[in-house]
């Protein structure tokens, strides 16, 4: 759809949700010039849509009383956004919204017109989003369930939840606020009674899910961008130094986004950095790389990089 009809569209907008308005307001909200708002009024009236003017101080175009716009005007990329987002909502959410969001596909596309069902078509088989999940979906179902619904109902739960960082799974009470998807994972963030702060919890590691019928309320000042940013900040990071070959030094520039910084050097070698939350993944990235990496700094990850070497020498002689 051109820039006309889309701001012909928006124009109808404006005058339905807020009559009166001068033609010089118009003109600024959809950056024309005045005697553009003018012929656009023009092209109105030869499409049956009613506009009116009153004189005065207080007066301004206005659409006749009573006349709506249809519900749904889409312009050609609005559809294609439409119908991409019905498919990352099947892709991330699965079972959940599934039939939801195939009956809201099927819906739109039985009301787009000729021209914007092909663009859609072609977008469906062409511009894919898939592989978002780095956990089996079908397991995490039942699970996604009863948080989804524990936080649409405000009721606490109990769980237990197996942490990365001791052995065995301990049990919490959680009043759960969100659930996010971020870096192929679903998390739950909500207020942990053991703890006693707000915490976040990989979905994939709780088990044992009982619904209280203790319900809670959100705190008022709660803001979940506002505390993924935050958390994101506070997350211990394990700052990277390494040196790669200059024989290896493709794989470096053929993925650049991973590093904080890439310099070649004379010899064609290329120093890299990045960020990792703990030692171990740092060591994890900079073997996985094999003897085409040397780690740089720091000294504690060189140690603990020369620890993993010979332990895997010994179990390979």
């Amino acid at each position: 759809m051109t820039n006309t009809a889309t701001r012909l569209i928006t124009l109808i907008f404006l005058l339905q949700n807020h009559p009166n308005q001068k033609a010089s307001e118009l003109a600024g909200k959809l950056g024309v010039s005045l005697r553009t708002v003018h012929r656009y009024f023009e092209m109105l009236d030869e499409m049956g849509v009613p506009v009116y003017s009153e004189r005065g101080p207080y007066g301004g175009f206005s659409l006749v009383r009573g006349y709506k716009m249809p519900p749904l005007v889409f312009t050609l990329e609005e559809s294609v956004a439409l119908v991409l987002g019905t498919g990352m909502v099947e892709e991330m959410w699965g079972e959940l919204y599934r039939e939801s969001a195939r009956g809201a596909l099927a819906k739109l596309e039985n009301l787009l017109p000729e021209e914007q069902a092909r663009e859609v078509a072609w977008a469906r088989n062409s511009l894919v989003a898939t592989g978002m999940n780095r956990s089996d979906l079908k397991a995490l179902t039942p699970t996604l369930e009863k948080l989804r619904r524990a936080i649409r109902e405000h009721r606490s739960l109990d769980m237990n939840y197996q942490s990365n960082q001791i052995p065995h799974p301990t049990q919490r009470r959680l009043d759960p606020y969100a659930l996010v998807h971020r870096w192929g994972w679903w998390y739950v963030i909500g207020f942990c009674h053991l703890r006693r702060e707000i915490r976040t919890f990989r979905v994939d590691r709780i088990s044992e899910i009982i619904l209280s019928d203790a319900t809670f309320n959100i705190p008022p000042d709660f803001d979940l961008q506002a505390h993924l940013k935050a958390e994101l900040q506070a997350q211990p990071q394990v700052k990277a130094k390494l040196k790669v070959d200059a024989d290896a030094a493709w794989l470096i520039q053929g993925n650049h986004s991973y590093w904080e910084s890439v310099e070649e050097q004379a010899d064609g070698a290329m120093i890299v950095t990045f960020s990792a939350p703990t030692l171990e993944w740092a060591a994890s990235t900079a073997l996985a790389y094999g003897p085409a990496v040397e780690v740089l700094e720091p000294p504690e990850l060189r140690q603990l990089a020369a620890e993993w070497l010979d332990v895997m020498k010994r179990k390979y002689p």
